[in-house]
């Protein structure tokens, strides 16, 4: 999918979420909060797009790894009150590319999903 300019280049656009979210082993759409669209695999959710404000939610390795996006890109990475102390980051769609976006997703989808023999999981699992 083509991607969408911006001041600093290219954005993701819910749709890009959508499609990479969904090439993912195991990955399907549910209305989440609000009903905003969320990704799942048995039984977690890896992603969604929040509103207010409005941003891709991905889960991360540690709270570790949280700071350190947070304080390297603060452009890119922010969070709430809401996410204190849990190892996920909100992402600014219009500050992403879609290669970003489809690294952050895939590593919230891998940290995320089910890890048992024959989940379907692929060669991101080690397979």
């Amino acid at each position: 999918m083509p991607l969408h300019p911006c001041d600093d280049g290219p954005v993701v656009r819910h749709q890009d979420v959508r499609r990479i979210a969904l090439g993912l082993a195991g990955a399907y759409e549910q209305k989440s909060f609000g009903g905003r669209p969320s990704w799942r695999t048995k039984p977690r959710m890896f992603a969604w797009i929040r509103d207010d404000p409005e941003a891709l939610v991905v889960w991360v390795e540690s709270p570790e790894v949280r700071d350190a996006l947070l304080g390297g890109e603060p452009r890119k990475f922010f969070t709430t009150p809401h996410y204190d102390g849990h190892p996920i980051v909100l992402v600014d769609l219009d500050a992403v590319d879609d290669d970003e976006a489809t690294e952050l997703i895939t590593e919230s989808w891998r940290l995320r999903a089910p890890r048992h023999p024959g989940a379907g999981l692929g060669p991101s699992r080690g397979r």
